[in-house]
């Protein structure tokens, strides 16, 4: 993943929570997403083989996710561009209401040609289970479950392009997010990046540059269903990542990232590393608060 960590040695306390008692909300959270069925997904995008930007597997990948949008009735289009003379695209789901807010959830579907951080193998490409795998998992699930008539908000499903190969051969991070940021003629309400969060030894800390305020929301939905061991209300990392564009356009921007994840761009970043019950914590709390 494209990511500048600057870990904490002495950890805050708490940011707090709320004050007062909520109301008691008006429709009950109908909770359809899958674990299992977002696991699989892990599995079967790893089965490819590494979805680096331009080859083979990365556009098979590509091609099965409009295809499983479509097939559950979202608008599609796609962005293409070309960097580095390497051809690539962003993919888009659309669903909702063009008069109601528009919500971004996005995920990058392209994986890191080189392990370096693998001391033994830094020249293999990484898998990607959870650096890649996990996110495009849990939108894919989202797109299956999501009941749009009960939500407030037009949503997006991105799949960024040319995130993670940074500072290899010249490349930068972040590109896919950066095209598609520039291009946008409207202001999202609010986006929410999901990244490397399938791990099995789940910790998702609140990351540093992200919209607080977004953050604290969806945290909060995030406890009350139970997840407050693995969702945790403390800045741990700042994070040069796909929310990074849309925080520099001024819009509502955080990123959802587990980053205490041994197998960061190693070979190691197999499915055996990432945890169905992860991916349907994150899948849960994002349906509530779509759906809400």
């Amino acid at each position: 993943m494209a990511a500048t960590p600057i870990p904490n040695t002495v950890l805050p306390q708490p940011i707090a929570t709320h004050v007062g008692v909520p109301p008691t909300p008006t429709k009950q959270p109908t909770l359809n997403f899958d674990g299992n069925r977002a696991y699989q997904s892990v599995i079967d995008q790893v089965a490819l083989g590494p979805r680096i930007t331009g080859t083979t597997p990365h556009q098979q990948l590509g091609n099965q996710v409009l295809s499983h949008l479509a097939a559950n009735g979202w608008l599609t289009r796609t962005q293409n561009f070309v960097y580095k003379n390497t051809p690539a695209r962003n993919l888009i789901g659309v669903k909702g209401a063009q008069n109601k807010d528009i919500v971004i959830i996005g995920a990058h579907y392209d994986t890191r040609r080189k392990a370096d951080q693998d001391p033994q193998y830094p020249n293999q490409p990484v898998p990607g289970a959870n650096d890649g795998a996990s996110g495009v998992a849990v939108l894919m699930e989202l797109a299956r479950t999501l009941e749009i008539n009960r939500s407030d908000k037009q949503i997006w499903l991105v799949f960024f392009d040319a995130e993670d190969n940074g500072d290899l051969d010249g490349w930068d991070w972040i590109v896919g997010s950066q095209q598609f940021a520039a291009s946008l003629t409207i202001s999202p309400s609010a986006v929410i990046i999901v990244d490397m969060i399938g791990d099995a030894d789940q910790e998702i800390w609140l990351e540093r540059s992200s919209n607080l305020a977004l953050s604290t929301e969806i945290w909060d939905i995030a406890h009350k269903l139970g997840y407050e061991q693995y969702f945790r209300k403390l800045p741990r990392w700042s994070m040069l990542d796909d929310h990074t564009p849309f925080l520099q356009r001024g819009w509502k921007a955080i990123d959802m990232i587990d980053f205490d994840y041994a197998h960061w761009h190693k070979t190691s970043d197999t499915p055996d590393k990432v945890s169905a019950q992860s991916l349907l914590r994150v899948g849960h709390t994002l349906e509530v608060w779509l759906e809400k």
